[in-house]
């Protein structure tokens, strides 16, 4: 069978079922496989050998080996992720990212939509708040147009706020970004996301360990954030809450003997609480792609006159100039559009009234403008000209 898939038919299929049986998560998928030295040694294992690993009681062993008996629920997904265009590899095949792999829990099956190249084992996350500030937006496009400009996959969660924005600005940068979803890849969360993960999917891939159809669920999204951090060499946090889940991206990557650092924000910023508690635990403060190369240590070193450079390209590109010397092939929605905005912020729904175009027209152009340097979002679905396109534009 022709497939997109790494492995082969048969083989995948093996991981599958492990995979999708009930309560096998990675630690006890992992547990299994040190027990039993292959997919087929824990195929081969009888009952009573199952029981015998930690963790597995005797009731789970037995509904691990029938569920073992039974491939249709596998092959359906493998039929699914064909459909859909989606690969599926394990941690045994030569594609699986590096880093990941030596963690203390890594997910044993990965689906993607996109690929992974070697150039992606030099990453950095960036993840922050979903109501950031506009200082907090500023800030995470900035280092992540930067880090992709020099070479680096910057890698994010595809959430609202920081995640959206350090996407963007790393395609932006011409380089290549992971999205790691906290659902399967039969959908997008959020859902305005769409458009997005299609082209970060292009430009580097969109990930998930979950099942092609499980829908977003609370408790899936801090083993999510373990695969943020396990992807990285280093985790940056650009405004967080305590409590939130890009402080436990941070705590996951410390675990990882990762780099984390932080950017300083307001003092009167709730959303700073987090950058600056990680600060004085001896987080790295960032102010620029100089500390990011300096932190992730010999690789970092030498890069670090490359990323000068290349940074300094990128700057050059974003010049107020910008508008006029760039080809930047407006369709007709988004030319519309730039004339509706200005540097007063105007909510979507504005554009949606006053462009006459359908909710998803306007959508698409809108994150395609933000992709081509032109208008910036502001918290709440706000959107108006980054100062160099009204300058150009008036």
């Amino acid at each position: 069978m022709d497939s997109n898939n790494y492995g082969t038919y048969d083989t995948t299929i093996k991981w599958l079922q492990l995979h999708l049986v009930q309560d096998v998560g990675p630690r006890t998928f992992t547990r299994l496989l040190e027990a039993f030295e292959s997919i087929d040694g824990i195929f081969s294992a009888s009952v009573y050998r199952l029981a015998s690993v930690k963790g597995i009681s005797q009731k789970k062993a037995e509904f691990i080996f029938n569920s073992l008996r039974n491939d249709s629920v596998a092959k359906k997904e493998y039929e699914l992720a064909e459909r859909l265009g989606i690969k599926i590899i394990t941690i045994e095949d030569p594609g699986y990212p590096i880093l990941l792999k030596k963690i203390d829990d890594p997910p044993q099956v990965i689906y993607i939509k996109g690929d992974i190249i070697r150039s992606d084992n030099l990453a950095v996350a960036i993840v922050g708040s979903r109501t950031c500030s506009q200082y907090g937006c500023e800030q995470a496009s900035r280092l992540a147009h930067l880090l992709a400009a020099a070479g680096v996959t910057v890698v994010s969660g595809l959430a609202r706020g920081i995640d959206t924005v350090a996407h963007r600005g790393a395609i932006a940068g011409g380089g290549r970004t992971f999205a790691v979803q906290g659902r399967g890849l039969g959908g997008v969360f959020p859902p305005e996301n769409s458009d997005l993960a299609d082209i970060i999917a292009a430009n580097g891939a969109v990930l998930s360990e979950l099942p092609i159809t499980m829908e977003p669920i609370g408790a899936n999204f801090p083993a999510r954030n373990r695969i943020i951090a396990g992807l990285s060499l280093a985790t940056i946090i650009v405004e967080a809450r305590r409590r939130g889940g890009a402080l436990i991206t941070a705590r996951l990557a410390q675990e990882y003997n990762r780099e984390v650092l932080a950017v300083p924000g307001r003092i009167d910023n709730p959303c700073s609480e987090g950058p600056h508690a990680l600060i004085r635990e001896g987080a790295t403060l960032v102010t620029g792609i100089d500390d990011i190369m300096e932190a992730i240590g010999a690789v970092g070193a030498t890069l670090k006159e490359y990323a000068g450079v290349k940074a300094s390209q990128a700057v050059a590109r974003l010049e107020p100039n910008l508008f006029d010397n760039f080809n930047l092939n407006l369709s007709d929605d988004e030319q519309l559009i730039l004339e509706k905005l200005s540097s007063e912020p105007q909510h979507v729904d504005f554009v949606i009234y006053h462009t006459g175009r359908t909710p998803g027209r306007v959508n698409a152009a809108l994150t395609s403008l933000q992709l081509k340097g032109l208008i910036k979002q502001l918290p709440g679905s706000f959107f108006a000209l980054k100062s160099n396109t009204a300058a150009s534009a008036g």
